[in-house]
């Protein structure tokens, strides 16, 4: 019986529009309000880490996911029991960790963690963002319609209480030499959702760290290109943009530009750092968005 009653993972960002949202009737500001924001459940990264760096998969080697399903697994369940709930739940990126081309893993990889996500309270909406292991490092055409398919459009906005927020793709910004038409159609459709300054906040999110702790640091594997970077960052900060929200470094991190505060949210499956696995919880005035990191077993049941 219990089997019968599991609720289908349902794709909720269509035609650049987050479904669960009116977007005019939630262009007005209605009230403080939180949300939860994730990233990195990436399944199978435990059993691939080498300790210096992740193996590839190999169909002759066994490997299994159950460590980061069951860390998934706990977040929801406290995000479950919290009341008030939270006005939404934004995973920011690496949802699976084997590429379109590590078969079988990546199949399995989203059937398992979909299955875990949809355990989710259906009052509060999912919000998926693409990573460099969804849509891949290099990415093309196929690998992007392959997220897509499985967890929503790679980039969107939406209002919340009169806030908008706005869905990157930051693997355009890291490699884009295969879909170069596609990130000129991001770059258009960000520079028109931009214009609109009548949200009482406007915050992105996305997976890659424009920086990880000062915004003219060198480039690592763990942020952007510092010219793209700059160029990007002073958009955004003279778009009105409050915050930034990354994940992809598996560790807490972030500084500012200006007055604009990035925050990198460290990993819901495997630690590079002394943190644990865990989820950031983002406090929205009218005045301040207010955010604090919370291991898995110290998330509140209420933080308004």
């Amino acid at each position: 019986m219990a089997e019968t009653n599991k609720r289908p993972f349902q794709i909720q960002a269509i035609n650049r529009r987050f479904v669960p949202f009116d977007s005019e009737k939630e262009k007005e500001w209605k009230g403080p309000f939180f949300f939860v924001q994730g990233a990195d459940c990436q399944p199978g990264l435990t059993y691939q880490w080498s300790g210096k760096m992740r193996k590839a998969y190999n169909p002759d080697v066994p490997t299994n996911w159950d460590v980061e399903i069951e860390a998934t697994r706990a977040i929801i369940k406290k995000l479950n029991e919290m009341e008030p709930k939270p006005k939404f739940f934004i995973v920011c990126g690496d949802i699976v960790d084997a590429y379109d081309f590590e078969e079988p893993f990546r199949t399995r990889q989203e059937k398992d963690i979909k299955e875990v996500l949809a355990e989710l309270d259906p009052s509060i909406p999912l919000v998926c963002v693409c990573g460099n292991h969804d849509v891949g490092d290099q990415p093309t055409r196929s690998s992007i319609q392959r997220y897509v398919d499985n967890f929503g459009d790679d980039y969107f906005d939406f209002y919340c209480s009169g806030v908008h927020c706005i869905v990157l793709n930051s693997q355009f910004y890291a490699h884009s030499a295969n879909v170069e038409d596609l990130k000129s159609q991001h770059e258009q459709w960000l520079d028109n959702v931009l214009k609109d300054h009548s949200a009482k906040h406007t915050i992105i999110f996305q997976h890659i760290p424009w920086f990880l702790g000062t915004y003219d640091e060198e480039k690592d594997y763990f942020n952007i290109e510092i010219n793209t970077r700059l160029q990007m960052l002073e958009k955004f900060h003279s778009s009105g943009v409050k915050k930034i929200f990354c994940g992809h470094y598996h560790r807490n991190a972030g500084g500012s530009y200006k007055s604009m505060e990035q925050v990198v949210t460290s990993a819901i499956g495997l630690q590079l750092g002394v943190d644990k696995s865990g989820v950031r919880l983002v406090r929205v005035t009218e005045d301040d968005i207010e955010h604090q990191y919370f291991a898995t077993d110290d998330i509140p049941t209420n933080f308004l």
